[in-house]
């Protein structure tokens, strides 16, 4: 009976891509009764203290899934590196970790497989990508090359750059757009787009 009442209470979270164990508390259901729905298979752990249920369907690739939910639970977070070059096409590095920025000034948050960049910027370049029926915070192709020569080694970025230099369908690359970029975070790669492009 007990557990049908916290069953019946838990039904308001299962349509939510995901939930906190603090929202889930102010619902009415303690945290040791997350713990026992995720035993029995109803819900799964994303991260201390973030759950989603099993059967919730994100509408989004599978290799994916994972990001999408880290993303989305960090408020204040920003797609960016490793993760964006994958997600544009400009890297052949493989998404081991999903890569977000937070403010400077914020806590960093604590997620599986993810690598939290501190950074003072966080407006530069900041715009929305569209995964599934998802709309994410993502650094745009230009500050994410030039937060490569900042926080990545030389070879990826460089790479990154080229294969920004050399695009596939309608992306074209912006050259005001991101020498603008890199004059305003104080990277100079104006050598390599130099050598790239003659």
């Amino acid at each position: 009976m007990r557990k049908h009442k916290y069953l019946h209470k838990l039904q308001l979270f299962l349509n939510r891509p995901f939930f906190t164990a603090k929202e889930a508390k102010k619902g009415g259901i303690p945290s040791y009764e997350l713990s026992y729905f995720c035993k029995i298979g109803i819900i799964e752990r994303i991260a201390r203290g973030i759950y989603k249920s099993v059967k919730y369907d994100l509408k989004v690739d599978f290799h994916l899934e994972e990001l999408v939910l880290i993303a989305s639970s960090i408020s204040k977070g920003v797609i960016c590196l490793i993760s964006a070059l994958c997600l544009y096409d400009l890297t052949d590095q493989m998404m081991h970790e999903y890569w977000i920025a937070v403010p400077n000034s914020s806590k960093p948050p604590k997620r599986p497989h993810t690598r939290i960049i501190r950074m003072r910027n966080m407006t530069l370049g900041k715009e929305k990508i569209k995964l599934g029926k998802y709309s994410l915070n993502i650094f745009n192709r230009e500050r994410t090359i030039i937060d490569s020569f900042r926080f990545l080694n030389k070879e990826i970025a460089i790479k990154a750059l080229q294969a920004y230099l050399s695009p596939k369908g309608e992306n074209k690359p912006d050259l005001i757009k991101l020498q603008k970029y890199a004059k305003l975070l104080r990277v100079n790669i104006n050598d390599y787009i130099l050598s790239l492009t003659t």
